[in-house]
């Protein structure tokens, strides 16, 4: 392979890129100067069911990849030096290219130098609004508003049973009592995702911890736990729980459930028939997981240095997505090998290849969750803003999930995960605030918070127990939600391809972010006061934004902000956490109440952006990867809109037949 420093190719060889569904890519190679030849571009985009097969086989028939999904694509040449090549994204995926040139009577390529360009693609209902609500079900029960107390007396009786060896467990929330709240959860306040902390058997009478036990401590991978379900003679706890996923999707919303596949509970059917797949010492004793320096004493470490263990795992994943689940949260992700993530991800793609796979790898290290997202190709990763608090930790801390959002696959910003401190606890204006803070400083919508956020909750959520969700509480932030959520879902500032950069300037504790989306030229300026107890006057430097203006109206409330000069710089005076979202155009504050029939809408962006991957994926199927660079995408959409079969029919080569 020859290199040569003097080819320059857009995107940089080694730059990583994450897209969506709908989009194109395009490629630039620039000689550096005129030669008789042609332009080339060496990639595996549009072949993702070749590369998914390649993994699969290495690891059930020892197959070696030949690489099969590699083509050699033509560029079209512009001028004397330039080549440019547009190319379809239509596929979910880990995809990459190269650029490289040959001379005329040449046989030996010239590469720019460096490694290939990535791009990470997403589906097309990933470009915005990515909205998670994490739904506890056991804390849909009796103690939902708190209202449930324990007497005295009640408290001696357990107490006392508790002594004796008796296993006491309180009622449980169930499915169906979560659904009764779905038009709240993905109605009223506009989420999009619900994610179900794990709904696996739990441990009741050997290797329990607390009064419920872990759902993290799991019996089953594949089972419900019957604690979730009405006793009912004409419904199972399993079809019980797809009661709760057709609701869901019936609401145009999506299901992730929390699957911890590292470990198990004791006495997990796992033990029994696959006892060979537990770590144990040097002793025989059964390991148990940790993090933080703390160690789970109720759970069973796995082995995956067993590839049977990989093999099984993957069918563990198709049985729910078989069942209806759209995606799962991979509880310390990180723990398990990149290999094996990469075989049971291209395993479960293989067949839904939309499925999203949150990794939650608090605790590893950025290098590891990058390698996770991009070798393994798994889809999102939880970002760690949550436990980042002051200015200073946040301006060292953003920028890296900026990077990763662009990079690598969306960084989704908890306000509140059920392993941190209720915000409430605090201060219901510092829950606020952190609320708005980490849902406008998202990166596609990619924001979530666990139940009870929007009712000022303040017991921390123990996965061991059933604490309050203070629901139905007077004093609320639904309203506030509710508005932050419709913003992330039609303002294009919060949708794909939109820059984000933090611009704040002087002294205070405050953040400043600026918010620009390219195709519309659309910018918002994300003016935070992170100090709830005092005043601050934040600061920003206008020329660095090229954002000049002066008035603007807040999004969040609708007023006017006419912001000062001082110094070269531009800013205003925050009241106690405040968070302003300015806009300086007054025609961004659309109406936010939405008919009943209207609620569950899809974002008109996520229509459009399937819409333009569908008519990538048939143009693709009858003409093959190609060069797109005149294709009017958004045209053909509303072609394919207006009547699929005409459509169908005016790109088939071969007859009029719709097939």
């Amino acid at each position: 392979m020859d290199n040569n420093d003097h080819l320059i190719q857009n995107p940089a060889p080694g730059k990583r890129i994450v897209k969506f569904c709908g989009d194109t890519v395009t490629f630039t190679l620039i000689l550096s100067h005129p030669q008789h030849g042609d332009a080339w571009i060496r990639t595996n985009i549009g072949q993702a069911k070749i590369i998914r097969r390649e993994i699969i086989l290495e690891i059930e028939k020892d197959q070696t990849p030949l690489g099969r999904a590699w083509f050699d694509i033509p560029m079209i040449q512009i001028d004397e030096r330039r080549f440019s090549v547009t190319l379809p994204l239509c596929e979910s995926g880990h995809f990459e290219a190269k650029c490289f040139f040959l001379q005329t009577g040449g046989q030996t390529p010239i590469w720019p130098p460096g490694p290939n360009t990535v791009i990470n693609v997403d589906a097309a209902e990933a470009c915005c609004g990515n909205i998670i609500y994490n739904a506890f079900v056991r804390q849909f029960g009796p103690n939902k508003a708190g209202a449930e107390s324990v007497t005295s007396m009640e408290g001696e009786m357990i107490g006392s049973l508790d002594q004796r060896g008796y296993t006491v467990i309180p009622p449980s929330g169930t499915f169906r009592d979560l659904m009764n709240e779905l038009d709240f959860i993905l109605g009223e306040l506009g989420c999009r995702i619900l994610l179900l902390l794990p709904i696996h058997p739990t441990p009741t009478t050997y290797g329990r911890m607390g009064r419920f036990g872990s759902p993290y401590a799991a019996l089953s991978f594949t089972a419900v736990d019957p604690a979730l379900a009405q006793f009912d003679p004409h419904a199972t706890p399993l079809e019980q729980f797809i009661e709760l996923v057709d609701a869901v999707h019936q609401r145009n919303a999506s299901v992730f459930i929390d699957i911890a596949i590292n470990h198990t509970g004791w006495a997990a059917g796992l033990h029994e028939t696959h006892p060979q797949w537990l770590v144990r010492g040097s002793e025989g004793k059964i390991e148990v997981p940790g993090a933080w320096g703390v160690n789970w004493e109720d759970l069973t470490k796995l082995d995956y240095t067993q590839k049977d263990l990989w093999r099984y795992m993957a069918n563990v994943f198709l049985t729910w997505c078989h069942r209806g689940v759209d995606g799962f949260r991979c509880d310390a992700g990180y723990m398990i090998p990149v290999e094996a993530w990469k075989y049971m991800v291209a395993k479960v793609r293989d067949q839904f290849p939309d499925t999203v796979f949150l990794l939650e790898g608090l605790g590893g290290k950025i290098s590891v969750t990058r390698d996770l997202l991009n070798s393994a190709n798994l889809s999102w990763t939880y970002s760690e803003l949550f436990q980042n608090y002051d200015r200073g930790q946040i301006e060292a801390y953003l920028p890296e999930a900026i990077d990763i959002s662009m990079s690598d696959g969306i960084a989704v910003h908890f306000s509140e995960t059920h392993d941190n401190p209720r915000l409430a606890s605090r201060s219901q204006m510092y829950a606020r605030m952190r609320t708005a803070l980490c849902a406008l400083f998202s990166t596609q919508g990619g924001y979530g918070f666990a139940n009870g956020v929007e009712w000022f909750a303040t017991e921390k959520i123990n996965v061991h127990n059933s604490s309050s969700l203070n629901w139905g509480e007077a004093n609320n932030q639904v309203e506030n939600i509710r508005r932050l959520n419709h913003l992330l879902k039609t303002h294009p500032a919060f949708y794909s391809e939109t820059e984000l950069q933090m611009i704040q300037a002087g002294d205070g504790n405050h953040v400043v972010l600026l918010r620009h989306h390219g195709p519309t030229d659309k910018t918002l300026l994300v003016v935070v006061n992170l100090d709830e107890k005092n005043k601050t006057f934040a600061a920003w430097n206008p020329t660095q934004p090229g954002m000049v203006a002066t008035d603007f109206i807040d999004l969040l409330t609708g007023a006017a902000v006419t912001v000062s000069k001082s110094d070269d710089l531009y800013g205003c005076l925050l009241d106690p956490g405040q968070v302003l979202c300015l806009s300086p155009d007054k025609n961004d504050l659309r109406p936010e109440r939405m008919q009943s029939d209207q609620l569950f809408r899809l974002p008109r962006q996520i229509e459009n952006q399937r819409l333009r991957a569908k008519v990538l994926e048939v143009y693709e199927f009858y003409r093959g990867t190609q060069d797109l660079a005149d294709l009017d995408i958004d045209l053909y959409a509303q072609k394919l809109k207006e009547d699929p079969v005409v459509f169908c029919k005016s790109l088939n080569p071969f007859s009029d037949e719709t097939r």
